[in-house]
């Protein structure tokens, strides 16, 4: 028995995903349903996009996932405050009974992904239950935790995968052949439909055909241990033993998985390069970024390989002086784990040839998207390191060894939309 009353388990018992009551927007009380939604907290880091999502609709969930006030304290009571007023003026209005949410993701391009929205019993890494393949950055996971436990809620989902293209597969399959609850288009191009099961019989089909799984951590750590940070506060049961999560079977619906990429501040592109003489082979690329690209993924197949960018070219950097790999990459660990770009970046490139702490906001931003990051560069005068994309199988067979990469070292997607099904814990 651990300090918070929670039995150890002694032996897995699968994933356990259980029906709610689903927290969501009135469609007549707000401007539409696209217009409310936000991709998740962790993806809208520039103020720009806040501010774009807040001026969309007075209503847009980022007012609850980012709340803006001077203090952390101030934020997450404006969240609450927020929150309350949006129930009682039935803004948000909880769904008549429990349900296990069916949501599908589409994109013009041929995407598709369904997958199961529930709450998940919250378990250890010990167990082989959930299993995470990144480390996770303690001053995130005190900020989320504080904002969960000052409006109650669970405000937006994580992203779990599993391999089943069983029962649960076949489940969701027919349950998007019906009338959806929801439907809308958001503005980055992507249809989003939303069913309940809330048939016993489904539901119980359901949990018998997951009990058999186990989940990889796709889009969400830091939230997950948030649910873990609190659950060990509450003496069990309580709502707090298990989350909000989308369960996306990948041998049915297989996800994309993108890099994360460094935004460096205050080191110009020509000192990171000088740093790199007689340690790594840099070309100069007179190109654009998708041909930079792709000359970044020939030369990280295989090898370590990066792009820098943010003095208006590209700078391809790869073959790294292999003594200087044997002095900087930790011993002990898979040789899985040892070649990552990303165990490369932060073991030698951050660590010991730049000199730069992997979590001071100050000198280092993560951000998922490629232009973005690259104009960022250009405009504030840093370094923007582009990284090719680690497979799947890759993330999945690590995190089966209990080894966790470094951290933002993937993204996985499509990520559910934020807005569409909230949870209320005291419902």
């Amino acid at each position: 028995m651990n300090s918070a009353g929670h039995s150890e388990a002694t032996a897995p018992r699968g994933l356990e995903l259980t029906p709610f009551r689903g927290l969501r927007y009135d469609p007549d009380r707000v401007g539409s349903l696209a217009a409310v939604t936000s991709p998740p907290y962790d993806v809208v880091v520039r103020p720009d996009g806040l501010h774009h999502l807040q001026d969309a609709d007075p209503y847009n969930i980022v007012r609850l996932i980012l709340p803006q006030a001077t203090t952390p304290a101030a934020r997450n009571e404006q969240a609450a405050d927020t929150l309350r007023r949006w129930l009682s003026e039935g803004v948000l209005t909880t769904d008549p009974e429990p349900a296990l949410y069916v949501y599908e993701q589409r994109h013009a391009d041929g995407m598709l992904q369904r997958g199961l929205i529930g709450t998940l019993r919250v378990s250890d890494p010990s167990e082989g239950i959930v299993l995470p393949h990144e480390d996770v950055m303690p001053h995130v996971v005190a900020d989320r935790a504080a904002l969960m436990r000052a409006t109650h809620a669970n405000l937006e989902p994580l992203l779990l995968t599993y391999r089943g293209n069983g029962t649960t597969a076949e489940i969701v399959d027919r349950a998007a052949e019906l009338p959806p609850l929801l439907s809308t288009t958001t503005e980055d191009g992507y249809s989003h439909r939303l069913w309940a099961i809330t048939d016993p019989a489904e539901t119980a089909r359901v949990q018998a055909d997951l009990a058999g799984h186990q989940a990889l951590i796709a889009d969400g750590h830091h939230r997950w241990a948030t649910y873990l940070r609190l659950r060990a506060e509450q003496p069990s049961p309580s709502p707090w033993d298990h989350g909000l999560v989308l369960l996306v079977d990948t041998a049915r619906y297989p996800l994309r998985v993108r890099a994360i990429h460094r935004l460096l501040h205050g080191l110009p592109v020509a000192e990171a390069l000088a740093a790199l003489d007689g340690r790594f082979r840099v070309r100069r690329l007179e190109t654009d970024l998708p041909e930079a690209l792709a000359a970044l993924a020939d030369a990280a197949c295989p090898g370590n390989a990066f792009l820098l960018a943010g003095d208006g070219a590209f700078h391809l950097v790869d073959r790294p002086d292999p003594a200087l790999l044997d002095r900087t990459i930790p011993t002990g660990l898979p040789e899985a784990w040892r070649t990552l770009d990303a165990t490369v970046l932060h073991a030698t490139l951050l660590d010991h040839v730049w000199h730069i702490p992997e979590d001071d906001p100050a000198r280092i931003a993560y951000i998922h998207d490629t232009a973005a990051t690259v104009r960022k560069a250009e405009r504030d005068g840093g370094t923007a390191v582009l990284l090719h994309p680690v497979r799947e199988e890759v993330v999945r067979d690590l995190a089966r060894q209990g080894v966790t990469m470094p951290r933002k070292s993937t993204s996985f997607g499509p990520k559910p939309a934020s807005g569409l099904v909230l949870r209320a814990l005291d419902l």
